[in-house]
């Protein structure tokens, strides 16, 4: 699912000021790996949507594609995922929090309950 190994650098240009990347840098792959389990299978499918709409996708059947990118404009790649993953995962808590709601106001709302 994550391969840590792209953040493996010996040359540090442009990325003294990038803090997010010194950051995933400084991580173990098991907290890199365990968050990246984390994401549901819903976030997972719109995340590989999005990715896939910015690098172009061609059936793999009848193509074969490679991508070559500088491994700074694959950085932003990984930094734009991943805080859609996270955007994500605050809005699919959300709609949790709503739908619970919901249902809370509902039940308490049930008119077998009212006492007049």
């Amino acid at each position: 699912m994550f391969n840590p190994e792209f953040l493996a650098t010996d040359n540090n240009d442009g990325h003294e000021g990038n803090g997010l990347i010194q950051y995933l840098q400084e991580q173990s792959p098991d907290v890199m790996q365990r968050v990246a389990k984390s994401a549901t299978t819903d976030i997972q499918e719109i995340i590989r949507h999005n990715v896939q709409g910015l690098l172009g996708m061609l059936p793999g059947e009848q193509f074969e594609m490679k991508v070559t990118s500088s491994r700074d404009n694959f950085a932003n790649l990984l930094a734009s995922a991943m805080m859609t993953g996270y955007f994500l995962r605050q809005m699919e808590q959300r709609k949790e929090l709503e739908e619970s709601l919901m249902a809370d106001q509902e039940m308490s709302t049930d008119p077998e309950d009212i006492n007049l």
